[in-house]
């Protein structure tokens, strides 16, 4: 063997050796491509997620801004609507305490004590000898007039308590007529 011919081995051995590592290059050159187009269809879908949760954070800011002018415009008309519940109550506690006065000088007014005992005056219907043609009735003014008998007054009970039946009654109402509260 000469040397020319063992050089001439030595280097189809070394290309042989190349093409292998050569082979083996494109192989992981094509795997690291391939990856890189997943990571590139990744980056996308993660860009457009990024927009689509910016846009909702945007609209959701927005919400928010609407909710809270919508609630403080509530909140005024409903501290309004207390500072006038509250005007009206005072006022009806005025008038109840006017009325109980009242039915109480009525009461004392129209009683006479008699040794202790009240008596109240009845009004009976008075015929002279000239109405002797018509004849007498036999009921009192009890028994006539107006079916229905009066409410009972309470007492004038305290601002929360006439608050809150007033909330209530304003609650049923607004849900007969459908109205949100």
């Amino acid at each position: 063997m000469t040397v020319g011919l063992m050089i001439e081995l030595l280097v189809a051995f070394l290309l042989i050796l190349t093409i292998g590592y050569c082979v083996t290059l494109n192989r992981r050159l094509k795997r690291l491509r391939n990856d890189e187009e997943a990571l590139r269809a990744t980056i996308a879908e993660l860009i457009t997620a990024t927009e689509i949760a910016e846009r909702a954070i945007l609209g959701l800011k927005a919400t928010a801004g609407d909710c809270d002018k919508n609630l403080a415009h509530r909140l005024m008309e409903a501290e309004r609507l207390s500072s006038e519940l509250q005007y009206y109550v005072t006022q009806g506690e005025g008038v109840v305490g006017r009325l109980v006065k009242i039915s109480d000088a009525v009461r004392n007014g129209a009683s006479k004590t008699l040794g202790g005992e009240r008596t109240h005056a009845r009004h009976e219907p008075r015929f002279d000898a000239d109405d002797a043609e018509y004849p007498r009735m036999s009921s009192t003014y009890a028994d006539v007039g107006p079916k229905h008998v009066a409410p009972q007054v309470e007492a004038p009970r305290s601002l929360k308590d006439v608050a809150a039946a007033t909330s209530e009654r304003l609650t049923a109402i607004r849900q007969k007529r459908g109205v949100a509260a």
